[in-house]
């Protein structure tokens, strides 16, 4: 696996390989790589000749009050997992690389409507720090392929309408959730989770599927289904950011006569914060 830090050096290596003509996918990460990285890397080999993946823990996503310092970084364990993988590069830029003029002056993608509800909401510079360093990551490896998780399911609205609007050539592809035994959605920040907190965390998930079983039965007032869900959820320790049925392409409030539905919750335990969703239609 050849591992760069420059993006000179990036672009160098991947201009070789487009004069082969192989085609060159990227999964994006912040490292901290777990087994749904991995799968996320394997989807990448199904679709493209060539597997580029960046670790970069992005500081613009990051609100004044989140966790950016604490966020775990284990880039020689994160290398050997790639090279297993297969992987063929790797981009690990530092922050002074990706943004040599400073944080204050950069230049920032702007983002639609959808990306100022559910997690946007309370965190109103994240997405536009998602858009600009996937755009940066985009104009720097060149993919033909993009990779990325279901799990953040807004993070990956944004990124196609913004690969549609900005014309971008690049084919997104998603991957479905990958989850723990116990249904808990795998992230970088479970492993943050004190011992008690880990066994309530379960209920995330379990709870957003018997709601979508009690949508499937007919009832259609998600307003009052919110209510319920949320209670549930701090009842047993949890502190909620939102629990939404949402409309999967608008990521609107749904209404009764829509049928493409997807649940989406955010909700604390302790310090972390996790994501869930569930896509289905009825």
């Amino acid at each position: 696996m050849l591992s760069f830090h420059t993006i000179q050096e990036t672009r160098d290596a991947l201009n070789l390989v487009r004069q082969k003509g192989k085609t060159v996918a990227l999964v994006p990460t912040m490292g901290n790589l777990h087994q749904g990285h991995l799968r996320l890397i394997e989807t990448a080999r199904k679709n493209a000749d060539y597997i580029a993946v960046s670790i970069f823990v992005n500081p613009i996503q990051f609100g004044p009050n989140e966790d950016f310092d604490a966020y775990p970084r284990t880039l020689e364990q994160d290398s050997e997992k790639l090279i297993a993988q297969g992987t063929d590069l790797l981009f690990a830029p530092s922050a002074a690389e990706m943004y040599p003029y400073g944080l204050e002056d950069q230049i920032r993608v702007g983002t639609p409507e959808i990306a100022n509800t559910l997690c946007g909401a309370d965190r109103p510079d994240h997405f536009s720090g998602v858009t600009t360093v996937v755009s940066k990551l985009f104009n720097i490896i060149q993919p033909d392929i993009a990779v990325f998780g279901e799990k953040d399911y807004q993070q990956l609205a944004v990124v196609k309408k913004m690969v549609m609007d900005l014309c971008f050539p690049i084919k997104v592809v998603s991957m479905p959730t990958i989850r723990e035994a116990s249904g808990l959605a795998l992230s970088s920040r479970n492993g943050n989770l004190r011992a008690t907190d880990a066994e309530i965390a379960p209920l995330l998930h379990q709870t957003l599927n018997t709601y979508k079983n009690i949508i499937l039965t007919g009832q259609r007032n998600y307003v009052e289904l919110e209510k319920e869900a949320t209670q549930i959820l701090e009842k047993n320790g949890f502190k909620v950011d939102y629990f939404s049925v949402c409309n999967q392409r608008s990521l609107t409030k749904a209404s009764s006569r829509q049928r493409d539905l997807v649940i989406l919750v955010a909700a604390k335990l302790g310090t972390v914060r996790l994501i869930d969703n569930i896509a289905f239609s009825v």
